[in-house]
């Protein structure tokens, strides 16, 4: 009786060993050692684990780092300081990266949309109040203001304006992508700060129409396509469309030329550059020799 419960115990006792010997021996043959430069650099990244970088979380990021040469400046959260230390405990160069910005892509704030409704109850963001047929806005594209934006933002580099509008502090953005992921209506998009000319509007709609809902909307009146660079701008489904690869083609005179404002020309931190301070001549592209020194 007992050998009935023996045997079937010491085979399975048998197996169990079997397979740690196996598994144990596994283990020391394919082993890949780490190396201990990954630890180092990933205490030294700031461990905000923000994706900036491309790669989800800082480990990872050390990983690359050590092991495939990206270059430490890619961590867009680092300190100067610290991308330094970085390379100089790896022996490497770090070489300057260009900074990349969130943009929002709307100037329609309270002072200039149409509200068709007071959006009260629920829940007060704009995720909530996007899910009631669109928000309260009459512009279906425009920006709902209750700051999800700034909510979300783990650098304090959103805040908003008095006329309800997200501002972006080009400083302290990380280009870690959270404002674009929570904005209901897709208003932000990660550049490279060297793009300045930005059309601040996703309105579909031509004419008086766009303009009635929003006073700084774009109209497709296509100015700005006249009096830019060949290829620079174009109008596409009613909206002004700017051709990045022509980007050292780009000026302010587009700005001038807007009658609504929808397009600005951004300098560093500056999310709402008004058209009234580019002291600009009003005429075609080719006449102007120097477009920088028009920007004041």
């Amino acid at each position: 009786m007992v050998g009935d419960f023996l045997i079937p115990l010491l085979i399975l006792v048998g197996l169990g060993l079997l397979f740690g010997i196996v598994l144990s021996i596994a283990y020391k043959r394919f082993k890949v050692d780490e190396d201990p430069r990954i630890d180092k650099v990933e205490e030294m990244l700031p461990h905000a684990n923000c994706g900036a970088c491309g790669v989800p979380g800082c480990r990872a990021f050390a990983e690359q780092v050590v092991n495939e040469g990206t270059n430490p400046a890619k961590c867009t959260v680092s300190s100067p300081e610290g991308i330094v230390d970085i390379a100089n405990y790896l022996g490497v160069e770090a070489s300057e990266e260009e900074k990349w910005v969130a943009r929002l892509l709307c100037a329609g704030g309270i002072s200039e949309a149409h509200n068709l409704a007071s959006y009260k109850g629920g829940m007060s963001t704009c995720r909530g109040e996007a899910v009631v047929v669109g928000g309260s806005k009459d512009c279906s594209w425009g920006c709902l203001g209750l700051g999800d934006c700034e909510t979300v933002c783990d650098f304090d580099a959103i805040t908003m304006n008095d006329n309800g509008l997200p501002v972006v502090d080009a400083e302290k953005c990380a280009a870690c992508n959270d404002c674009i992921e929570v904005c209901p209506k897709e208003l932000f998009v990660l550049m490279p700060i060297s793009r300045k000319l930005i059309v601040q509007c996703r309105s579909l709609i031509e004419g008086d129409l766009a303009e009635s809902k929003c006073s700084v909307a774009c109209t497709a009146c296509a100015r700005c396509v006249v009096d830019s660079a060949p290829g620079v701008i174009e109008i596409k489904d009613n909206l002004a469309v700017i051709n990045y690869e022509l980007n050292d083609l780009t000026s302010p005179v587009a700005v001038k030329r807007c009658p609504t404002d929808a397009i600005v020309w951004l300098e560093g931190d500056n999310q709402f550059e008004q058209k009234k301070k580019l002291n600009l001549p009003i005429g075609r592209v080719e006449e102007v020799i120097d477009k920088d020194k028009y920007y004041q």
